[in-house]
């Protein structure tokens, strides 16, 4: 693993800003930052440039007054600990993190230096802030998952796989619980009468066998959940997908350009924009445990191009209708807010969805039979 300073992107582009961002004092400001993945890693460095973009054009430039130190713990969560440690140690100003082990791993470390999460999947559901609106201590930022995705992935699902009739969730415990999207996705499933199947996985082997089980007859399908173990696996689950003639949708679009059939999720580039606003409120002297946690209200389809496996009819023009959502959640954050009761609702308990019994869709119930994965029993 790789830590150095970072580089400037920008070349020329970063001009000093008017006046407006100029009171910012002689001392250059130090930024951390932890994430997944490596520095050759186009999304990363696509997800950096757009961080750093943004900040240059909130006043903070690389090399005048900002130094940045970039971490990478690729796809082993299990050294973000001594990452974190390290990066603590040298004292930044503030900190921003990809995700939640490496968020989790500099909360365990601090609870005084500054910390933004860029992106981060369920934050209250994973212990990272106690609420969204006033998160509290030392660590806000921008949640990438909207719990209502657990229904729309199964639906989207069906659209490009007719006949489907098993639909397994694959997901990894130890990195993204299931909790935040199962709710919906059983919802989606009863609608559908499509049968609803959990399959936790913990490496490449039980990722092959979940796939073959589910391929093993017609109807079968998968979502995937997107998380670090997910994210540094998504060539074996292409490829095992591929094999086995197995639809499946997923969150991150690297999945799609990497060769899998469609991929559904939120902008993350926004994200990283949002990102920057925070650490410029914060070098200004705001605490991040009053700025509340934001959602994304963008989210963008991808498939891969020209490909048509597994039998599916892409249907692009009903995967248009969701590209950009300004979210049931948004709503229903607005609506609560005024009556003061929405954060403290459980998460999640608060998105509401578009009914699926409102389409009439028929679906086969065949069993799955002995499949390697976990049966979810329907309800209601």
């Amino acid at each position: 693993m790789k830590r150095r300073d970072f580089i400037a992107l920008l070349g020329g582009a970063a001009a000093w800003p008017v006046a407006a961002h100029a009171q910012q004092g002689d001392r250059v400001r130090r930024i951390g930052y932890l994430s997944t993945g490596d520095e050759n890693d186009p999304v990363r460095k696509t997800q950096v440039s757009v961080f750093t973009s943004a900040l240059a054009d909130l006043g903070w430039t690389d090399g005048r007054n900002v130094r940045m130190d970039l971490t990478w713990y690729g796809g082993d969560t299990n050294q973000t600990r001594a990452l974190a440690q390290e990066l603590v140690g040298s004292q930044p100003d503030v900190n921003v993190t990809a995700g939640i082990p490496a968020t989790g791993a500099l909360q365990r470390e601090t609870r005084t230096i500054p910390i933004v999460f860029a992106i981060a999947a369920d934050p209250v559901a994973n212990g990272i802030v106690a609420r969204l609106d006033r998160p509290g201590g030392n660590v806000t930022g921008f949640a990438r998952l909207e719990p209502t995705l657990g229904g729309k992935w199964l639906e989207l699902l069906s659209e490009i796989a007719p006949g489907l009739k098993r639909a397994a969730i694959m997901f990894n415990a130890d990195t993204a619980p299931i909790s935040t999207f199962m709710p919906l996705f059983e919802t989606a499933a009863r609608s559908l009468k499509v049968e609803a199947i959990a399959a936790p996985v913990h490496d490449e082997v039980e990722i092959e066998t979940a796939i073959i089980a589910l391929g093993r007859e017609p109807g079968g399908g998968l979502v995937v959940i997107p998380n670090a173990f997910t994210a540094g696996h998504r060539a074996a689950i292409i490829s095992a997908a591929a094999r086995n003639n197995v639809p499946v949708v997923y969150e991150l679009p690297v999945f799609a350009r990497d060769g899998g059939l469609l991929s559904y999720g939120a902008d993350l580039v926004d994200s990283f924009r949002g990102a920057a606003s925070y650490v410029d409120r914060i070098l200004r002297g705001a605490k991040p445990g009053d700025l509340p946690v934001q959602f994304p209200t963008k989210f963008e389809p991808q498939d891969r191009q020209g490909a048509r496996p597994c039998g599916t009819a892409i249907d692009l023009a009903s995967r248009r209708r969701g590209d950009r959502i300004k979210g049931s959640r948004q709503r229903a954050l607005a609506e609560a807010g005024e009556q003061g009761e929405i954060f403290s609702r459980p998460y999640g308990t608060f998105a509401p969805h578009r009914p699926y019994g409102s389409r009439s869709v028929r679906r086969g119930d065949d069993s799955a039979g002995k499949s390697g994965v976990r049966h979810v029993p329907q309800r209601g």
